[in-house]
């Protein structure tokens, strides 16, 4: 069994959680120590998705890159996941708003883009990352039932091309194996998948491009510029632009960045395979499954049929002293029958929340890029930024500028006041899942 108590500081050089994912890896990681000095057209910082699919768009277009990371690949957020794979980015409600029901259908492709993205890569660099098609929202309370049938009919509207039902209470019941939920929706077009391979089969797909990557390498500081510098503390990177890619770098630009992203802890357990009895009882379809309240359970089968169950977030920042004990009651209410089950693995990790939900995306002084902020959508949302980000950085800045036009409030004071001002907000949400 396997636990992390916390997260470790961006500037700590640290290896993988002991996550299910971590122990399933197809490959360790091993990339070099940045050393001395390096140059490239783009510097990229963090190799999370966000990092690694910015890289993997610049390289397939010609850039030369460089990606320096502190950790890992895939080392937080994006390689301990649910895995799960849906469509869609917080906040483009509110960008349709802001600018009018003329960029509809650019928002909708938008919405899938990341998805696609996936489905391409994993068939075209031969990426092993378990990628199972199905994912279904379900219904804990009547009026829930209504978004199926706004998400079937948006997808009417849309002339949608790929397989999604209704289901109804004896439908989720013969397909789940439960009456804890009174019907869903199922979309074929999002599905799941192990985050952690993915994230490092692109990592792999852009190193074989010729994109440098740097592990074990915390960036100290940016100095600005024509060619801004990325420092470590054994070697520099110099490049025509930077991104910033993900949660964890306001330090660097605290002027632009700071109490944009506030940490909410998310925690998975993983039991022992299950058998084959059990698994045709709760989910023989192999699909993900989500909640539709507004804090979500979730779960899904690993490959080798585990049940990955996860929620509860924890907007406070305060990691819970046993993620076991605080998950492992959510999953009995939903399967009482696996109440003899052997728990294998117990982890957590942070997303990064924004007050409005959007991205917090931007440029600062022309050549430094930053991407941040999915609230808990990210790996679809990472892939699409990677290819928005690669897009201004090559001079289209369309899409770049639906996000970075919003406005985005900042919570005075520290990080620590910021978050329970969110854990005040998410409580009235809570108790509205629980009316």
């Amino acid at each position: 069994m396997y636990r992390e108590k916390e997260m470790q500081a961006v500037n700590q050089k640290q290896e993988h959680t002991g996550s299910y994912y971590a122990a399933t890896v197809n490959e360790i990681t091993n990339y070099p120590v940045l050393k001395g000095k390096q140059s490239a057209d783009i510097c990229v910082v963090g190799a999370g998705f966000t990092g690694v699919a910015t890289a993997l768009t610049l390289a397939e277009r010609g850039y030369s890159v460089a990606i320096v990371e502190a950790n890992r690949v895939g080392w937080g957020a994006s390689g301990r996941n649910g895995g799960q794979l849906i469509n869609g980015i917080s906040g483009l409600e509110k960008i349709r708003k802001k600018h009018g029901a003329g960029i509809t259908d650019m928002l909708w492709d938008i919405k899938w883009r990341g998805n696609d993205i996936v489905y391409e890569r994993v068939e075209k660099y031969a990426i092993k990352c378990d990628l199972k098609s199905g994912f279904l929202e379900t219904a804990l309370k009547p009026q829930q039932m209504k978004y199926a049938e706004e998400y079937a009919a948006e997808r009417d509207r849309h002339n949608f091309p790929y397989k999604y039902e209704i289901w109804d209470s004896e439908k989720t019941r013969d397909m789940l194996g439960t009456d804890a939920f009174l019907g869903g929706f199922i979309c074929y077009r999002d599905g799941h998948l192990h985050p952690l391979n993915l994230c490092i089969g692109e990592a792999r797909a852009a190193h074989e491009l010729g994109v440098k990557i740097y592990e074990q390498s915390p960036v100290t500081g940016i100095d600005h510029g024509a060619r801004p510098q990325v420092k470590t503390a054994a070697g520099v990177v110099e490049a025509d632009s930077v991104v910033l890619a993900g949660n964890a770098y306001s330090q660097f630009e605290p002027k632009h960045l700071s109490n944009l992203i506030f940490p909410a802890g998310s925690y998975i357990i993983g039991t022992e395979p299950l058998s084959a009895a059990v698994v045709s009882e709760i989910n023989p379809l192999d699909i993900a499954v989500c909640d539709m309240n507004e804090v979500v359970d979730y779960y899904r089968l690993s490959a080798d049929k585990r049940l990955l169950y996860g929620g509860a977030c924890n907007y406070s920042n305060r990691d819970p002293a046993s993620i076991k004990s605080y998950i492992l009651p959510r999953m009995l209410k939903v399967y009482p029958q696996l109440a003899n089950v052997r728990v294998d693995f117990e982890w957590g990790g942070k997303i990064g929340i924004v007050l409005n939900r959007i991205p917090a995306i931007g440029r600062i002084n022309n050549n430094v890029y930053y991407c941040q902020g999915y609230s808990g959508h990210g790996v679809n949302a990472t892939h699409v930024m990677g290819e928005i980000m690669s897009d201004a950085i090559g001079g289209t800045m369309e899409k770049f500028d639906l996000f970075a036009d919003m406005k985005h409030f900042r919570i005075p004071g520290s990080q620590w006041l910021g978050n329970q001002m969110i854990a005040l907000g998410m409580l009235y949400y809570r108790m509205k899942d629980l009316l």
